[in-house]
C-alpha cells in the first residue's frame, strides 16, 4: 500500500485572530481555528454550556417513567453492553440512580456475554433481568435495534427504557423502531439534538439530568438556595463525570463541542483527585498519573484495560470496578483487568500478525496497485472472536481500506467486526449488502465508522465480494487515498515543556485531531531500539532534539521533511522533550501533497 500523503491543515487566521483577541495563546488560537473554532464560547467547557436534556428527545419521559419506578420502589434492571462505553454507561446509571433516591435493593444489572449471548437486548437477557426480579429494563448503549428482545420484554409485563445512540435497524430500506415505552437516542428519527455524537453513556447521563429536573418539579428535591429540611438539595451529578469522559473517549466517538466539554469536565475532576475509586486504580494499575491525566489515557490505558474484560472474560469485573467504592477491592479489581489486558495484548499480536500474512497474501496477488481491492474482509478459524475489532482496526490502518476481520462463534456462526475509513459508511453498506443478498447476514448494525455482523462460514466468499462490491461503487481515488493533515512548522520558542503541558491539557479526539507539526531537518544519528523502532538524533534550527518513530524501521535520509507529535520523554524524575514521528518525506516536499513515509503494508 501507498504511503500517506502529507498535507497542512488549511488555516483559518481570521478566526485565529479572533480567539487571540479573545485571550486564548497564539499558538492554541491557530490550533483552534484550523479545526472549526470560531468564538471563544466554542472553547468554554463550563457545565452550564452543555445542550440542555430537553433537547433530547425521549429524555423527559424516561425521566418521568424512572421518577415513577423510584417513587412506587419498583426495581430496575439496568442492560449494559460489554465494551468500555458499556460498562461506564452501566455504572454511571446506578450510581446516577442511587444517588437520585433509588434503594440498593431497587438496582441491578445484566451484561451479555460476548461469546454466548453475542450484542444488546436480546429475549434471553430479557429472561435474565426477569430472573432478578426486574419490572422496569433500562438499556445503556445498546437496545435501538432490539427488536425481538423489546417484543419479548414487553410481552412480560416489563416497562422498557432504551437508552442508546447506535443507527436503528433497518426492514426493507424502512426505519424500524422497537416497542418501547421510551427511546432515547439522538439518532433516532425526529431527534434535533444538537449532538448527535453521544456515546452511550452521554445518553444516559443526560436522562439523569433530566430524571433529576423531573424530580425536582415534583417537589423532591429544591435548588440550592431553596433547600430546608422538608426538601432536601438536588444532589450533584457532575460526580459521575469522571466515568463520562472515560466512556466517551474509549468509544472514539467524534469530540463536538458538547461531548468536548464533557470529557473537560471529567478531566478537571479526575487531576483534582475526586473520581471514582476503579478510576484511581486503574490509573495506578496502567502506571498513570491521574494528576496530569489526558484524553489519551482514556483511550489508551484505561479504556483498553475494561475492554478486555469484555473481549476475554467477563464484563462484570470492569462494571465492578467502577462501581466499588471499597479502596482495596477496587484495586483487586484493576489489578485484574490489568492480567486480563495482557493475555489480550498477546492474543491480538498473534491473530493480527497472521491476518497480516493473509493480507500480504491478498495484496501481492494484486501487481498493479490500481487493482488493489477497496475494501478487505478476512477470516479463519483461530482468530478469537474477543479482538477481531482491535485486529480490524489495526489493519484498516495499515491499508487505508474498510476491513471486516472474522472469528468463528461459540455456535458456529461467524462473527466479524468491521472499522471503516472516512468517507465510507460501515453500516449503510451492510445495509446494501443485506437487501442484494438476502439472507447471507444474520444480523448486523453499527455505525459509520464501526460496524458488525454475523453470517454463516458457507457465505463468507459471497458477503466478501458483495463487500468489495459496495466498497467499489462508493469509494474514489481521493477517498482512498491517505492523508496525514499537517499543522505545519513549530515556531522554536515552542519547543519546551510548558507547551506540551499545554496541549496535553486540551481535549483531542476524532473530528477535533491532536496537533501534528511538520518540520525540516537534519538526521545526525538513527538506530534501532526494541528491534522495531527507529531512535533519531536530528538538528533542527540549530538546535539537537531527540525522536522515535515507533513501528518503523527504515533508515532515513540526511535531510527529511517529518510530521511529529511533541511528547514528554520522563526518566529517573527529570522531563525531556521528545519528537514523535508520524510519517517522513523528502525534504523540501513539506507541505505540498506529496507522499510521505510512513506506516504501509
Amino acid at each position: 500500500m501507498s504511503a500517506p500523503t502529507l498535507t497542512l491543515r488549511p488555516p483559518a487566521p481570521r478566526s485565529a485572530w479572533a480567539l487571540e483577541q479573545a485571550g486564548v495563546p497564539p499558538l492554541l488560537a491557530r490550533l483552534f481555528a484550523a479545526r472549526g473554532v470560531r468564538s471563544i464560547d466554542e472553547l468554554d467547557d463550563a457545565l452550564g454550556r452543555l445542550l440542555p436534556p430537553s433537547d433530547l428527545q425521549g429524555a423527559s419521559q424516561a425521566a418521568a417513567l424512572l421518577a415513577d419506578a423510584l417513587r412506587d420502589r419498583r426495581r430496575v434492571c439496568v442492560v449494559a453492553d460489554y465494551d468500555c462505553d458499556g460498562a461506564t454507561a452501566c455504572a454511571v446509571a446506578l450510581r446516577g440512580l442511587a444517588l437520585l433516591g433509588a434503594a440498593p435493593d431497587q438496582l441491578g444489572y445484566v451484561v451479555p456475554d460476548r461469546a454466548v449471548h453475542g450484542y444488546g437486548l436480546t429475549p434471553t437477557i430479557v429472561d435474565l433481568a426477569l430472573a432478578q426480579g426486574a419490572q422496569v429494563l433500562l438499556t445503556v448503549d445498546n437496545g435501538v435495534a432490539s427488536l425481538a428482545g423489546v417484543a419479548h420484554a414487553r410481552a412480560r409485563g416489563l416497562v422498557v427504557i432504551v437508552t442508546d445512540h447506535h443507527l436503528p435497524a433497518q426492514v426493507d430500506g424502512e426505519i424500524v423502531l422497537p416497542d418501547a415505552h421510551v427511546i432515547v437516542n439522538p439518532n433516532q428519527p425526529g431527534c434535533g439534538f444538537g449532538s448527535k455524537h453521544l456515546a452511550g453513556v452521554g445518553v444516559i447521563f443526560y436522562v439523569l439530568l433530566a430524571l433529576r429536573s423531573e424530580l425536582r418539579a415534583r417537589g423532591i428535591y429544591a435548588d440550592a438556595a431553596q433547600a430546608g429540611a422538608l426538601t432536601p438539595a438536588q444532589p450533584k451529578l457532575d460526580a459521575l463525570l469522571d466515568l463520562v469522559a472515560l466512556g466517551t473517549v474509549a468509544d472514539v466517538v467524534r469530540l463536538d463541542a458538547n461531548n468536548r466539554r464533557l470529557v473537560a469536565q471529567g478531566l478537571k475532576r479526575i487531576r483534582a483527585g475526586r473520581m471514582q475509586p476503579g478510576v484511581a486504580a486503574l490509573f495506578a494499575a496502567a502506571g498513570r498519573d491521574a494528576s496530569r491525566a489526558a484524553g489519551f489515557d482514556f483511550g489508551f490505558a484505561l479504556g483498553p484495560r475494561i475492554n478486555a474484560a469484555g473481549r476475554l472474560s467477563d464484563m462484570t469485573l470492569g462494571i465492578e470496578c467502577l462501581l466499588t467504592d471499597d479502596l482495596a477491592r477496587a484495586a483487586q479489581l484493576a489489578q485484574q483487568l490489568d492480567a486480563i489486558n495482557r493475555e489480550r495484548r498477546q492474543v491480538e499480536t498473534g491473530m493480527r500478525e497472521q491476518a497480516e500474512s493473509l493480507l500480504t497474501t491478498l495484496l501481492q496477488q494484486h501487481h498493479d496497485p490500481q487493482a488493489i481491492p477497496p475494501a478487505f474482509a478476512i477470516y479463519d478459524r483461530g482468530f478469537h472472536e474477543g479482538v477481531v475489532g482491535i485486529v480490524a482496526s489495526r489493519l484498516k490502518d495499515q491499508v487505508h481500506r474498510p476491513t471486516f476481520v472474522f472469528a468463528r462463534g461459540q455456535d458456529g456462526l461467524l462473527k466479524g467486526s468491521g472499522r471503516s475509513i472516512e468517507g465510507f459508511h460501515l453500516r449503510d453498506a451492510l445495509d446494501l449488502v443485506s437487501k442484494r443478498h438476502p439472507g447471507v447476514l444474520k444480523k448486523f448494525g453499527g455505525h459509520a465508522m464501526a460496524a458488525g455482523c454475523t453470517l454463516d462460514e458457507a457465505d463468507f466468499d459471497t458477503f466478501q465480494s458483495a463487500f468489495q462490491q459496495v466498497a467499489r461503487e462508493r469509494l474514489d481515488a481521493a477517498t482512498l487515498e491517505r492523508r496525514l493533515l499537517s499543522d505545519g512548522p513549530l515556531d522554536i520558542e515552542h519547543f519546551n515543556v510548558e507547551t506540551v503541558q499545554a496541549l496535553n491539557a486540551q481535549v483531542w479526539g476524532p473530528s477535533f485531531e491532536p496537533p501534528l507539526f511538520s518540520d525540516e531537518v537534519e538526521v545526525i544519528s538513527q538506530r534501532l531500539v526494541g528491534e522495531k523502532h527507529l531512535k533519531l538524533s536530528l538538528r533542527h534550527a540549530g538546535t539537537v532534539r531527540e525522536a522515535i518513530w515507533f513501528g518503523h524501521v527504515d533508515p532515513l535520509p540526511p535531510r527529511v521533511t517529518l510530521a511529529y507529535r511533541l511528547s514528554l520523554d520522563e526518566y529517573n524524575g527529570r522531563q525531556r522533550l521528545q519528537l514523535i514521528v508520524e510519517a517522513a518525506q523528502a525534504a523540501g516536499d513539506h507541505g505540498d501533497g506529496r507522499q510521505a513515509t510512513g506506516r504501509s503494508v
